[in-house]
């Protein structure tokens, strides 16, 4: 991770995702176990953008993560 994003590593699968900023951002949260609305309202916060979007936006990357076996849960 640095400050233009991050890179994933799958092992299983042995394959790399990249993430922009607020990506990794939502990966580290996640990482730290923090909720996808503690996420979403610190991101609407930091971000000055409507919790609505910011709400539509990180569950559509969550949902993507998911898809792509990145996250289990």
């Amino acid at each position: 991770m640095n400050q233009d994003g991050a890179a994933v590593l799958d092992t299983k699968l042995g394959s790399i995702a990249t993430l922009n900023s607020t990506g990794a951002y939502v990966w580290q949260s996640l990482e730290r176990g923090d909720t996808l609305e503690v996420i979403i309202a610190n991101l609407s916060r930091e971000a000055e953008t409507p919790h609505k979007t910011v709400e539509r936006d990180v569950l559509e990357f969550v949902e993507a993560l998911r898809a792509q076996q990145l996250l289990s849960h």
